[in-house]
């Protein structure tokens, strides 16, 4: 392994390479869009047919109308297995989930009461679908992350998909509170959820995390059904000063990179002996990494090292990138929030590493990735929630607005609009 890609704002040449790190995005090639269409057509069509035929084909699961919902009594008999320790870890990180959400519910629920002339009320979604991923790890955590907002929201069926279902995964969606699991996975689970069949229920809207053709599915399917965000691989971006420990920035580094080979890993210094601890700790920490060979292409072929004469440059370039996850090991960190506005979460201090929040900070680690922070909202209580507004006009208050109204109405060339508020303003002579 080489060293580690370097760039640095001195360098003429820099705008160029940093545009092209701007410009990763989930990808959505030709060569995964057409079979996807075809699954999802498929699926629409024929339901469960298709459906158990692709979970043959694509995962190597055998599965019929009558085993493909895993029964209360097997998500039991799994959750009994599991250690009690890691029972009790799971019960505190649900806690600590349902405690964040509860307190961002507070904000947004409106008050209803006779004398509102304008206002809005707001409704949970009935029905969701969430997707848990099981490629190359096992994460029970984002069954906490996902069906508990949910559950928080009210809403009232959660419908879990998942190709690869452990005891753990299990119990985490015993203690989250999901209403059915099925063993299904990929874009014909998303195919499932999205139009429904005999044995999967058709649900308002879908969320989590998958691969590229999950994720393109769920483009696909958005307008049918609500989604979340659209992901790509997780990233990490690391602004650190002169007070940052590079062993802690490697590690950070590291617990990103061994997600996936495809894995984003940024760090931007001031300081280029910095730079040059952190990349050695890299070589160090990575021989004892037990996904090593993972973490090492990752870091091989995705991680970038940016030098950058200011801290405040530091931070602008951190904008533009949007990261999923920013790590702010600065002296001060709480100074510089201010000056961020396009991430997915901000992690604050030396003693605030990506791995609590993707388990027991509270909020989801469901986040936005690609650059998508500029307009992508972590997933919350929000996502499970729909608005509908309340409009109450008395007499005096058409008799107020009413010609103003019927000018509007009348310029766009809408008559009929305008007569519904005219037979009224007439009715009070």
């Amino acid at each position: 392994m080489g060293p580690i890609n370097r760039l640095r704002m001195s360098d003429p040449q820099f705008e160029k390479s940093f545009q092209v790190l701007l410009r990763r995005k989930v990808e959505m090639s030709v060569e995964v869009e057409v079979p996807v269409r075809k699954i999802l057509r498929n699926v629409q069509e024929k339901g469960d047919a298709a459906l158990f035929q692709y979970a043959k084909q694509y995962d190597n699961i055998i599965v019929d109308a009558d085993s493909v919902m895993i029964s209360p009594e097997k998500i039991d008999e799994a959750y009994k297995t599991v250690d009690t320790q890691q029972i009790n870890d799971f019960r505190l990180a649900a806690d600590r989930i349902e405690d964040f959400h509860k307190g961002r519910l507070q904000h947004l629920v409106s008050r209803e009461a006779p004398d509102i002339t304008v206002d809005e009320v707001i409704r949970p979604l009935e029905k969701v679908g969430i997707y848990v991923p099981g490629g190359k790890a096992l994460y029970p955590s984002s069954v906490l992350m996902t069906a508990i907002p949910a559950r928080v929201a009210g809403v009232e069926e959660i419908v879990m998909v998942s190709p690869r279902l452990s005891s753990t995964v299990l119990a985490a969606a015993k203690i989250a509170g999901v209403s059915r699991v099925y063993s299904i996975g990929g874009a014909h689970a998303i195919a499932a959820l999205a139009y429904g069949t005999e044995t999967i229920p058709r649900v308002d809207k879908i969320v989590g995390p998958g691969n590229v053709y999950v994720e393109t599915a769920k483009r696909l399917v958005f307008g049918a059904v609500g989604i979340d965000m659209l992901a790509g691989p997780s990233e990490v971006l690391i602004v650190a000063d002169e007070t940052a420990v590079p062993s802690f920035a490697a590690a950070d580094l590291i617990a990103q990179a061994e997600h996936d080979e495809d894995a984003l890993c940024l760090i931007i210094a001031t300081s280029e002996s910095f730079l040059a601890a952190v990349e050695e700790e890299i070589f160090l920490q990575l021989d004892a990494a037990r996904r090593e060979s993972i973490a090492r292409k990752s870091i091989e072929n995705n991680c970038v090292m940016i030098l950058t004469p200011s801290l405040d440059e530091a931070l602008n370039l951190a904008n533009r990138i949007a990261p999923e996850h920013l790590e702010l090991m600065t002296e001060i960190p709480e100074r510089h929030i201010e000056k961020i506005n396009h991430a997915g979460a901000v992690f604050l201090g030396h003693y605030s590493p990506v791995t609590v929040g993707d388990y027991l900070a509270g909020p989801s680690h469901v986040l936005p990735t690609g650059g998508t922070a500029r307009f992508f909202s972590p997933l919350g209580v929000e996502d499970f929630l729909k608005r509908i507004s309340l409009i109450s006009f008395s007499r005096d208050g058409l008799s107020k607005l009413g010609e103003t109204v019927t000018r509007l109405a009348l310029m766009e060339g809408l008559d009929a609009h305008a007569k519904a508020v005219e037979i009224r303003l007439r009715s009070d002579d």
